[in-house]
């Protein structure tokens, strides 16, 4: 273990601003965090995403390799987030005929939860005297990433704190309604799935999916009219109140 870091270090040493440095410590941290998921038998509390993401910062803090050099070197990967958004029509048009049969719960749903989910956080936030930029950069936390960098951006938050906001929100929203759904002996896949894609973005889709297709196909629906929803009224109604 010693001869790798000191073998990455040197690596790091020697190519602080380079792309391939910043995706092989991407992609080792992830596929790290799937073994470990595996190992620890699949806890629901601990999700890949969460063991890599600090597998990562552990990385990153051992290596000589700042954030500003690694955060350029993985922004095709970040680019990339846009499309495996759009790719998320294609279980949606497999389940389109479930969703079609419930499409009034959904519209009447949909708006009061999106807008709970970013009125709650920056309630907190501005009780607690946050300043305007972490207001901004927590208000779209629980909208899928490619979509809330381009609110955070508009109403002047910043990105980094935004990220960080999304994976505890992820995180804690899919850990939340899996605990309840057992508790309350919940078993509709639809409602479960569209509550994780509503609350939990990206991370409680994949949580969906893991349950079964048609849970996935409405979490991915419920995540992406959350994206679309927050994104049209949420930087009308944060210009208003400003």
């Amino acid at each position: 273990m010693s001869e790798l870091l000191l073998r990455l270090e040197s690596l790091a040493g020697e190519l602080p601003q380079r792309t391939e440095t910043a995706i092989v410590l991407t992609l080792a941290a992830y596929f790290a965090g799937l073994r470990l998921f595996a190992w620890l038998r699949s806890p629901a509390w601990c999700p890949p995403i969460l063991l890599a993401s600090c597998l990562l910062a552990l990385l990153l803090a051992l290596l000589p390799l700042d954030y500003a050099g690694y955060r350029q070197g993985v922004e095709w990967l970040t680019w990339l987030l846009g499309p495996a958004t759009v790719a998320l029509g294609v279980p949606l048009y497999q389940q389109v005929h479930h969703i079609r049969a419930l499409w009034k719960p959904i519209a009447l749903t949909l708006p009061p939860a999106a807008m709970l989910a970013a009125g709650y956080a920056v309630g907190i936030a501005w009780l607690l005297d946050a300043p305007p930029r972490i207001l901004a950069s927590l208000a779209p936390k629980s909208v899928t990433a490619p979509i809330a960098m381009g609110i955070t951006q508009e109403l002047g938050g910043s990105v980094s704190l935004l990220m960080g906001a999304l994976l505890i929100t992820g995180v804690m929203a899919t850990l939340g309604i899996t605990f309840m759904a057992r508790g309350w002996r919940l078993e509709d896949e639809r409602v479960i799935g569209f509550a994780l894609g509503v609350n939990g973005h990206a991370i409680g889709t994949v949580r969906a999916f893991e349950i079964g297709p048609t849970a996935g196909a409405f979490a991915s629906l419920g995540m992406s009219l959350t994206g679309v929803f927050t994104a049209l009224w949420l930087p009308l109604m944060w210009h208003l109140m400003a």
